[in-house]
């Protein structure tokens, strides 16, 4: 059978729709500040509009039917689309003039990457600014959940996508029907992004700020509204801590909140990805504060002249910094790559952690790693008792032989994707450190990287190619690779 392509446009539509809906929000803001750019953020918002319109409209007799194979054109598709309309506001208002680097700034937005092109983002307006964190915030729990949460229009097909397309390597379903899924899932992040809004604001934020910061937290994205990213409230620790809770929260699987708030606690805590991220997170804090604290070369203005103060200060950095890498935000409060070699050595490993499943953080996954690692150390006794069966088991469950090959086929195929990717870098003309840090920063959706594309410094100077191939690996890591990768194979276009 072909392949259904009408129900493919037709849901591209719907998220021109919605894309352009946001963007009359984004003008909405515009007016209210008064930046200038007002006419402009609608125009882009309309021309969307009759875009998704027209798209809908003609195949509005389509078969309410989707596959596997649509669902992974949709998914990929879907975000490529969201992209390349995303470009408007910024193509029309004249903030980022040049195609190539609109592109780029809107699909580090989608997929929550948060590397930007942008060297004085403080001059931008307001509707702009709040246009790009946006574009965050609508990938962060992701475009096609949304989707389904408020329209249900696939009926049991939205399963399709919501395999495609949810952060993670599986989760636990809160409602039998995936609509109600992701509603729940969508009312947290909502939930969530309201409280840290309130919070920002009753710390010392102004109110645009604080909503923009919230929007990119949430989203593990890392937009700011400050060319010092989070460094410019240096002064305000309260804010800091804000942040902190907050990204430590995006990072945690969304089903896990879930639970929290319906009274189950004993299920949070007895979650064994949940236990372990935890434990990542405190180690490597404690880890890189002693660092900071007793060798880094860290401007004294930062610190208090007690020695609580310093020990305060390193911790608040260390632990910010940890799960900003972590977790994929990308924020930043100091230049960690100064901290000293080890630390850079140590910060680029961690741009492999990635959060937990099911949360809007990047990278590889905590579930992955654990299990990674536990099939690794069975292996031995599978060597000493190869008669005995011996399964890898999560949570007092035993996972099956093809979760554990998908998660080890997913590791590879990440690493090798990371070598090239930073092999097609250095070919463009990158450094060596900065081509593995954009890689392993484009790849695991994280930010900032390394070299000439530092927390000091920005993606401005890559080259057009290498930004285009940046977006390819930004939106590979984003969907986990397969859904992606399995669009350039031969097989999946051959008709069945």
């Amino acid at each position: 059978m072909g392949l259904n392509s009408r129900i493919i446009i037709h849901l591209m539509g719907l998220l021109l729709l919605f894309n352009g809906g946001f963007m009359l929000l984004a003008a909405l803001i515009s007016g209210i500040y008064a930046d200038g750019v007002t006419y402009q953020i609608a125009l882009a918002a309309i021309t969307t509009l009759f875009a998704g319109t027209v798209a809908m409209y003609f195949t509005r007799g389509h078969k309410k039917e989707v596959k596997r194979r649509e669902g992974y054109i949709i998914v990929t598709f879907g975000w490529l689309v969201m992209s390349a309309s995303g470009v408007l506001p910024y193509l029309f208002t004249d903030s980022i003039p040049s195609v190539t680097d609109a592109f780029f700034e809107t699909i580090s937005g989608y997929t929550t990457t948060g590397a930007s092109i942008l060297n004085d983002i403080e001059a931008l307006p307001e509707g702009v600014l709040f246009w790009r964190s946006l574009t965050h915030w609508i990938g962060g729990m992701g475009i096609i959940v949304l989707a389904i949460a408020i329209l249900p229009l696939l009926g049991i097909g939205g399963m399709q996508l919501f395999a495609a397309e949810a952060p993670g390597p599986g989760g636990d379903k809160l409602h039998p029907r995936i609509t109600d899924t992701a509603k729940r899932l969508w009312f947290i992040y909502l939930g969530y992004t309201v409280a840290e809004t309130i919070l920002l604001k009753l710390a010392g934020m102004s109110f645009f700020d604080a909503i923009n910061h919230a929007l990119s937290t949430l989203s593990t994205g890392g937009f700011s509204t400050k060319n010092a990213s989070i460094a410019y409230w240096s002064d305000k620790p309260l804010i800091q801590y804000i942040i902190i809770l907050f990204m430590f929260l995006a990072g945690t699987n969304f089903v896990v909140s879930y639970f929290a708030f319906k009274g189950k606690v004993q299920k949070v805590l007895r979650d064994e990805e949940f236990k372990f991220y935890r434990i990542f997170i405190l180690l490597f804090t404690i880890l890189v504060a002693l660092v900071v604290f007793f060798r880094a070369d860290v401007p004294v203005s930062e610190y208090h002249p007690q020695v609580w103060g310093e020990a305060e200060s390193a911790f608040r950095h260390g632990l910010f910094q940890v799960l900003a890498v972590v977790t994929t935000t990308g924020f930043v409060t100091a230049d960690f790559t100064a901290w000293t070699p080890f630390l850079t050595v140590f910060f680029f490993g961690l741009m492999f952690a990635g959060g937990s499943a099911g949360s809007t953080s990047g990278g590889i996954k905590v579930m992955r790693h654990i299990l990674i690692i536990k099939n690794g150390l069975l292996e031995f006794k599978r060597t000493l008792h190869p008669s005995a069966i011996i399964p890898v088991r999560f949570n007092n469950k035993t996972v099956s032989e093809h979760i554990v090959y998908n998660i080890i086929a997913f590791f590879v195929l990440y690493m090798l994707l990371f070598i090239i990717g930073a092999f097609v870098l250095g070919i463009l003309g990158l450094d060596f450190v900065s081509a593995i840090g954009g890689a392993a920063s484009a790849l695991g959706n994280v930010g900032p990287a390394f070299g000439s594309l530092s927390p000091l410094n920005n993606f401005s100077g890559l080259p057009d190619l290498a930004k285009w191939w940046c977006g390819f690996l930004m939106l590979a890591g984003r969907l986990e690779l397969f859904t992606v990768l399995i669009l350039l194979t031969p097989a999946f276009w051959k008709r069945t």
